[in-house]
C-alpha cells in the first residue's frame, strides 16, 4: 500500500517498494546485519536476499494516518549482540525513513531468521 503526502501544492504518492528500499539501505548500514532473508521461510531454508532482492525481506504497511510500519527479517554476523543489532537497525532505519521520506514510522518489527560468518561481501 503506498503512502500519501498532501501538501498546499498536490500530493505526493510514495510506492510501499521506495520505502522498503530506503529502509533495506539504511539497515544494510547497520553493524552486524548481514543481509536480509526470504519473508516466506519454507522447509527451515533461509535464503539470504542481497543488492536488487533486498526489498523481498522487509513488509512495508501504510497506516491510515499515513504511519509506517515496517516489518524486517534478516540475518545477523555471528558473534554479536542481536539485542544491540536490532536497536541500532530501530533507530537508523526510523531515522532514514522519517529523514528521507517525510513519513512517520510506527513501529519497527525485526525477525531474526539466521546467523551467518559475515565474509566482508555484500
Amino acid at each position: 500500500m503506498a503512502a500519501k503526502i498532501k501538501t498546499d501544492f498536490g500530493s505526493v504518492t510514495i510506492d510501499s517498494e521506495v520505502i522498503a528500499r530506503v529502509a533495506g539501505l539504511a539497515a544494510m548500514e547497520c553493524y552486524g546485519v548481514v543481509g536480509m532473508a526470504s519473508i516466506n521461510v519454507k522447509d527451515g531454508f533461509v535464503q539470504l536476499l542481497l543488492g536488487d532482492s533486498l526489498t523481498k525481506g522487509i513488509k512495508v504497511t501504510t497506516q491510515e494516518d499515513n504511519q509506517v510500519v515496517l516489518e524486517f527479517h534478516i540475518i545477523v554476523e555471528y558473534g554479536t549482540k542481536i539485542s544491540a543489532i536490532a536497536d541500532n537497525l530501530m533507530s537508523t532505519v526510523k531515522y532514514k525513513v522519517e529523514d528521507m521520506l517525510g513519513l512517520e514510522v510506527a513501529n519497527v518489527d525485526i525477525y531474526v531468521e539466521g546467523v551467518r560468518v559475515d565474509s566482508g561481501e555484500r
